[in-house]
């Protein structure tokens, strides 16, 4: 199925729904996954590696899953603060449907797994979780950081997790040239050959150009 791809919209692979245990929030849980999405069989090592390495939520807003995949930041974000909306975000119908099957099961009602065009155009984000799509090109990424990042709310972070052999510090510089000086752009963490990346919006802009950091 050389068409098929985690980034489709439609996946045209069978379904084969299958159920995985993971560890999310300090959590034991069972969740739902399928065939035609990202890492369908575990929690892949990049997440694994923004999770370990991101700080504590805020208690209460709008959080972004952008690419959600079956949900692991999703399901993470909502267990640790159940008072927020989490928005998971996929272009891929099997994903969104996978992580609203967990959410229902977890019990969790704070969390709405749409796609792009559905969040709503004032929905401002207190944070920004994601392993985003690296493979789906560096055009549509690039498209889809200069949707969602400008969208942080003020003193508010995107945390983003890629790996060093795909280009994380080329999409570092990238940023950091693209968005304006209300932004700053560092490399947070590394681990497994993975760099996290956190992109800070101010709420003052400092006067300074933005600097990136090693």
């Amino acid at each position: 199925m050389p068409s098929d791809h985690y980034f489709s919209a439609a996946p045209a692979s069978a379904e084969n729904l299958r159920t995985i245990n993971v560890t999310l929030a300090g959590r034991e849980l069972e969740v739902t996954t399928a065939s035609g999405i990202f890492s369908p069989d575990r929690l892949d090592a990049g997440t694994a590696v923004l999770l370990s390495n991101m700080p504590p939520l805020p208690p209460s807003g709008d959080f972004l899953d952008l690419g959600c995949g079956w949900g692991p930041i999703t399901l993470t974000m909502a267990l640790s603060s159940p008072h927020a909306t989490v928005w998971a975000v996929d272009v891929n119908e099997r994903a969104l449907d996978l992580v609203r099957r967990t959410a229902a099961s977890l019990g969790l009602d704070n969390v709405n797994a749409v796609t792009p065009d559905d969040v709503p155009d004032d929905v401002v984000f207190r944070t920004i979780r994601s392993n985003p799509p690296i493979r789906v090109g560096k055009s549509i990424l690039h498209d889809m950081l200069q949707r969602w990042i400008p969208r942080l709310d003020e003193r508010s972070d995107a945390w983003l997790v890629v790996q060093r052999n795909l280009g994380s510090d080329s999409l570092q510089r990238w940023m950091a040239a693209t968005f304006d000086s209300s932004f700053s752009v560092h490399r947070a963490a590394t681990g497994r050959g993975y760099r996290v990346l956190k992109v800070r919006r101010h709420g003052n802009p400092p006067t300074a150009p933005i600097a990136i950091a090693e």
